[in-house]
């Protein structure tokens, strides 16, 4: 089981209606002091790393981590590298908006040690770039691939979301066409989530017929197997799609249910059996990091049965599903017998198999893996 890090960058040059991200309006001076802040994080972190304890993967997410200088990003990464090392060959994701990207970018990022680049496309198509709030064009996009090419980066990959108001089947497909013309190493598809305190919350309050219901939802999710498997591309995980040799190893330390250690205001860790999440005031978290002290953070300790049962749910994300040894052996349960009411309601009903070593999802299970993976959750 390996460990990652996840470092939040919460500058956006503008916000997204259906975002509910610690985020705030890019202003140079904030973003600054707040790069200030994390490198103080980060050296403490270093200090109090364990002996031994390397990190595998890297992931800087946002927010919109270019709102940053590529120079500045190039920084951050080596800083990190220095204080909390891992192989020379790590895994290193810079999530992106595309029209931000410059062809200059590139190869800064590729020489600090980025690999992966994760574009929030999340359409190609005109109107509903503009419903979700977003400014780029299709052009940009391509424009971006091509340079992510040229620049010999390792990864390319990008991200859409379904369920979009006034979305149809024909334009669906019409960006997934387009993210499988482009060749893309990995490509994630998202349901729209609409969420508590947001635009798209009020939107919806007002005129709930605009959005699309679970069973047009489940329909485009079919879109999107269908397609993206005839092209190429396997589905490993309920929303994540790679060619071979592409998975996100970060994600996937997560679906593992490994540890993680996560920086900035409201990032999330999982270290010794401990959730936490950093308070998603800035000022708070800018103020205790810059003065050496602990972030303050909200933590939750799992044990037992509820330790396990997160296990399942994440594992059940994934196309591998739960090993039915490795899990006997990490939390000393049988799997079957524990389990044994739930297992045989969701094999009657077509949504789980078992096999002689692990148990997963059917392709039927899919479709409603958030019921089914709240039983195991809940499950006592």
């Amino acid at each position: 089981m390996h460990r990652g890090i996840y470092v939040h960058l919460p500058f956006c040059p503008y916000i997204c209606p259906y975002c509910d991200f610690a985020k705030w309006p890019h202003r140079r001076s904030a973003a600054q002091r707040y790069l200030q802040a994390l490198y103080a994080e980060i050296d403490r972190a270093g200090e109090t790393r364990p002996s031994g304890v390397f990190y595998e993967t890297l992931f800087l997410g946002g927010g919109t981590p270019n709102t940053y200088a590529a120079d500045d990003i190039a920084r951050l990464v080596a800083h990190i590298s220095r204080r909390l090392p891992g192989p020379e060959q790590r895994e290193t994701t810079i999530e992106v908006n595309p029209e931000l990207v410059s062809a200059d970018d590139l190869p800064v990022y590729r020489d600090s040690g980025i690999n992966r680049i994760s574009i929030g496309v999340q359409s190609f198509v005109p109107e509903e770039i503009r419903t979700l709030g977003r400014r780029h064009t299709a052009q940009d996009v391509e424009r971006v691939v091509r340079d992510c090419r040229e620049a010999a980066l390792s990864s390319v990959s990008l991200d859409l979301i379904f369920a979009v108001p006034g979305q149809t089947p024909q334009t669906w497909r019409r960006s997934l066409e387009t993210a499988i013309t482009l060749g893309v190493d990995h490509i994630s598809t998202y349901g729209l989530t609409v969420e508590e305190g947001t635009p798209y919350q009020t939107w919806r309050e007002r005129e709930p017929g605009a959005f699309l219901d679970d069973s047009r939802e489940a329909d485009l999710y079919e879109i999107a197997i269908d397609m993206l498997e005839a092209a190429g591309y396997e589905q490993y995980e309920i929303s994540n799609f790679a060619k071979p040799g592409h998975r996100s190893l970060h994600n996937a330390n997560y679906w593992a249910n490994g540890e993680y250690l996560g920086l900035g205001v409201g990032a999330a860790s999982y270290v010794n059996g401990v959730r936490s999440v950093h308070t998603k005031d800035l000022e708070t978290y800018v103020h205790a990091a810059l003065e050496g002290a602990p972030v303050p953070a909200e933590s939750e300790e799992l044990e037992g049965a509820q330790r396990a049962g997160e296990a399942v749910m994440l594992a059940l994300r994934t196309a591998q599903g739960v090993s039915l040894q490795a899990f006997k052996e990490r939390y000393g349960l049988d799997f079957l017998d524990f389990y044994a009411p739930i297992v045989q309601l969701y094999r009657d009903d077509g949504l789980l198999e078992v096999d002689a070593s692990h148990a997963r999802l059917t392709r039927r299970g899919r479709f409603v893996a958030n019921d089914v993976c709240a039983a195991f959750v809940t499950f006592a």
